[in-house]
């Protein structure tokens, strides 16, 4: 194997899992201001495999070939010039380059210096690749877009999934009463990281058993069962529901101004100073990070197809040190 070459997990066309395969790419270099970082654990999410399919962030990203993944940790190999917060050797993670290719699925990613954060020190690589893109959504979703305050009501749409257990958590962090939808196997768990009120979605209407809510984190949307119509109708006069899978429609747009309540849309940002925040919360132990199955680089496909079940409690990894 080259210097000049590295392990990745190609996508040479769209379609399932079967068309990721591992292959010998060029190893990028850090232009000025960038460093390059060993990756040794890569987080899987759901716009990896919405991409692969086609949809997700491929019209950012334009025909294939090219190289998955956003969430990285792994520890800095080179600086390029002009990079003072960085040096080589220190662990960090980061979600470089969003929505632009960051090629996470790889032994080495390059990316602006300030896109990343020294990773958490309780945390390997492993379970410091599973916080990124969920957590950083999480968190500029509630407290940016939202601006959640002590003694609000928060409802999050898939508690359980990667983005909602790390919400639960913020939200009751940011002093909120928070209530969850989850299947009823994951309350406990949920109660556990600091959710006041579950709702399992199997057997009850949402809308029918919750109200008075200030702010709906919908990480369903519209496209499954009207989540984020439906949510419309748990929002005390002037709520927020920020739509982040769907957006926002001029139906759903429509619906909430009837309704005297707000709607945003939202898509995460690169945030390195979100990230060294997060990874205080997470050294104080006010953050807990769920990682449900690991898998090596060469096991990608099945990753992917593992997570497009949709019952996936927290995330999943690749370890590409295995």
């Amino acid at each position: 194997m080259s210097l000049n070459t590295m392990r990745a997990v190609l996508l040479d066309r769209f379609g399932g899992p079967e068309v990721l395969k591992v292959e010998q790419v060029p190893r990028p270099v850090p232009l000025p201001t960038e460093v390059l970082v060993r990756v040794h654990a890569a987080g899987i999410n759901p716009v990896d495999w919405k991409t692969r399919s086609g949809g997700g962030m491929a019209g950012v990203l334009g025909e294939p070939p090219f190289v998955l993944g956003w969430d990285v940790s792994g520890v800095v190999e080179e600086v390029g010039f002009g990079v003072s917060t960085l040096k080589p050797g220190d662990e960090v993670y980061g979600m470089p380059w969003f929505p632009r290719a960051a090629g996470g699925y790889a032994e080495f990613v390059t990316a602006p210096a300030r896109q990343f954060a020294r990773k958490p020190e309780s945390l390997d690589h492993v379970q410091a690749a599973a916080v990124p893109l969920a957590a950083l959504t999480a968190w500029q979703a509630l407290v940016d877009t939202a601006g959640v305050r002590s003694g609000q009501h928060v409802l999050v749409h898939a508690a359980g999934g990667g983005v909602g257990h790390f919400a639960v958590q913020i939200a009751r962090h940011l002093g909120a009463h928070v209530t969850g939808t989850a299947r009823s196997g994951r309350h406990d768990w949920l109660t556990g990281l600091g959710a006041d009120r579950l709702v399992d979605y199997t057997s009850v209407r949402f809308e029918d058993v919750v109200g008075d809510v200030d702010v709906v984190l919908d990480l369903i949307g519209d496209d499954h069962d009207r989540t984020s119509t439906r949510s419309l109708e748990t929002l005390r006069p002037g709520g927020l529901l920020v739509a982040v899978p769907s957006g926002v429609s001029a139906e759903l747009q429509s619906a909430a101004s009837a309704l005297g309540v707000r709607v945003s849309a939202f898509l995460v940002e690169p945030d390195g100073a979100a990230l060294a925040l997060l990874a205080q919360l997470i050294d104080a132990g006010a953050i807990a990070v769920e990682v449900e199955e690991v898998f090596a680089l060469e096991d990608a496909a099945k990753a992917q197809a593992r997570g497009e079940t949709g019952r996936t409690r927290g995330k999943l990894v690749l370890d590409l040190t295995s």
